[in-house]
């Protein structure tokens, strides 16, 4: 799914960008329903997928900021 180093680059950015606003609070509300609702039929069987996912949500959120 990456398809450049900029999105890959953009897609870290926009991650700690998120990690920032929500102060690393992983077990806090936003983050709990953001798991709930990307991983909702359960966790990706892999790491290496779960990562990938992670990722992807980066670089996508990376590709809808203006």
């Amino acid at each position: 799914m990456i398809r450049t180093i900029l999105d890959f680059f953009g897609g870290l950015y926009q991650l700690a960008r998120l990690g920032v606003i929500t102060r690393f609070r992983f077990q806090g509300e936003y983050w709990q329903w953001r798991l709930h609702t990307a991983f909702g039929r359960g966790y990706p069987r892999s790491r290496v997928q779960l990562w990938r996912s992670i990722l992807d949500y980066g670089i996508w959120m990376h590709r809808i900021r203006p």
